[in-house]
Formats: C-alpha cells, structure tokens, sequence
C-alpha cells in the first residue's frame, strides 16, 4: 500500500472514493492505494467467499466481498478486507451503502506486503468494532490459516490449521469449511 501525501477530510475521501477506479483506504487523513492482488490471492479470496456464501445461505449472516469497505470509528479508519460476514441487519456509516460498521468475521488473505500489517495494527483496529469476533489470516503461499475467536470474557484465541485435509469450525453460522476448498485451484492434494 502506498499512501498519497496530501491529508484528506473524510467527506472528501469519500467523494473521492465513489468516483474512483482504484480503491484506497482512509487512515485518519491518509489515502492509502490499495495494491494489486496475485491469482493465488483472487483465487483464495473467491473460493472463501463463494463457501460462505453457500454455507450461510438462509440464515442471517451474509457475506461480502472485498468490494464492500468496513469503518472503524475508534481509529477513524475506512479499510477492505477480502471477505467479510455481518449477522443480522447491515449497520452502515451515516446511512451510506457503501461503508459498514458491524462485521462479525473478518477474513484478509495474507501477502508479503500486508502481512504484518493485517497481523498487527489492522487486528488491532479490527478488535475494536463490537461486533468483530472471528478473524481469519490466510496465508497464499502455503496452505496455512490463523484462525482467531473471541472468547465470552474478551480474550483472543488461536487455532492454526496447515494440511488440505484439516476442516475449520466457524463460529459464524457454525460453517465448516475445508481447506482442500478455500485452496482449490492453488494447492491439491
């Protein structure tokens, strides 16, 4: 990611955001240019939302892709995670439809570039949205995921899942999920 110099108000990151061809993220001032994916990323990305998508069909979490940006007040941030899951009714930014407030699961597919941010300071700001519960880091260059889940008194656990043939238990929905799927077309078995 690489962040424009000039300092933006919200409103006109925003403005600009609608109008744009490529998307940014808003860090309390800065836009910051979201880099280019690979085809293990895109693949990875879509194959975890298309099992959710099917997964959860007809309960009250939906899933969305990375089209749709998340909003975290405490750090006055606006960032687009590869897939995520909201129960229940959408809570959106000022009525916008464009910018949520309230995701459940949270799912960033890992590159060289964003690793230690999505591990680090991006967890950080995430962990602060009430809703946000379970957090998935899906690694693109073996088959590896971190998975994380908010415990009832607040603390984070860990569960690290690294063979194709391992199965993920989501809390949301209760939606199993297969690594041999989330990384089909990039690793077999």
């Amino acid at each position: 990611m690489q962040t424009l110099k000039k300092q933006y108000t919200l409103a006109e990151y925003r403005t600009l955001e609608e109008a744009a061809e490529e998307r940014h993220e808003y860090h309390d001032g800065a836009n910051v240019a979201m880099t280019g994916g690979t085809l293990e990323h895109s693949a990875i990305s879509g194959n975890i939302y298309a099992l959710l998508k099917g997964a959860l069909r007809r309960s009250c979490f939906k899933p969305f892709n990375s089209d749709l940006r998340v909003w975290v007040p405490r750090y006055h941030k606006g960032v687009y995670p590869d897939v995520s899951v909201i129960e229940g009714d959408v809570a959106f930014t000022d009525n916008r439809r464009d910018e949520i407030l309230n995701p459940t699961l949270i799912v960033e597919v890992l590159s060289t570039s964003t690793e230690a941010y999505d591990r680090g300071d991006k967890f950080i700001c995430y962990r602060s949205i009430p809703t946000f519960s379970e957090y998935l880091l899906v690694s693109q260059y073996q088959p590896w995921i971190d998975h994380y889940t908010k415990s009832e008194n607040g603390d984070w656990l860990l569960r690290s899942y690294g063979k194709l043939t391992d199965q993920l238990h989501l809390a949301t929905g209760g939606a199993p999920l297969e690594m041999a799927d989330i990384y089909e077309d990039v690793f077999s078995l």
